[in-house]
């Protein structure tokens, strides 16, 4: 598979790929965001430390050299405000999209926008038909993100892929665009 750009932007975002470098910089963000994240993230624990702030950024790069995910940061302005990347865990054809935003940046479409960018990405890759974003169906927040750019809601189903959250129903909400 092709891979997208490692810098991309839409709206007021720009995203740019993680680095093995970047493991202070995301251990600031996810402990900043902890309170935000932890209800739907099951990543999102207290014992978020330094070493799994520089697992994740070295998987982001063996993730991208293997072509199995696209991870970026995401800056609003020049401040970082959160992560998305895309995902290789669909079905062919398609790459699954998730994200979230540091609380200082919700309410102001950086997810939106992030998540515009990776679509267009993605959709401009050769052999990729179809985008997904995959959410709880209670985290509502994550769910106007699709709606907003003109994802079609396809299925709600049990979520059996992660760890649940501790806020999370079990039950997915899937949304699709297409090429």
């Amino acid at each position: 598979m092709d891979r997208p750009a490692e810098q991309l932007s839409s709206g007021q975002v720009a995203l740019r790929r993680w680095l093995a470098a970047d493991a202070d910089l995301c251990l600031r963000l996810v402990t900043e965001s902890l309170d935000h994240l932890r209800p739907w993230m099951p990543w999102a624990t207290s014992g978020y430390d330094l070493a799994a702030a520089q697992d994740f950024v070295q998987r982001c790069v063996a993730d991208w050299a293997a072509g199995t995910a696209f991870n970026y940061l995401i800056l609003s302005g020049d401040e970082p405000a959160g992560a998305a990347g895309l995902h290789a865990r669909i079905d062919p054809g398609g790459l699954e999209i998730g994200y979230w935003v540091h609380p200082a940046h919700t309410g102001h479409g950086v997810a939106t926008a992030a998540a515009a960018a990776l679509t267009e990405a993605a959709l401009a890759l050769p052999g990729i038909s179809h985008v997904e974003i995959h959410h709880d169906q209670l985290n509502l927040a994550s769910g106007r993100v699709p709606a907003k750019l003109g994802y079609t809601h396809v299925e709600t189903r049990p979520q059996t892929r992660f760890d649940h959250a501790p806020a999370d129903s079990r039950v997915s909400k899937v949304w699709r665009i297409t090429r």
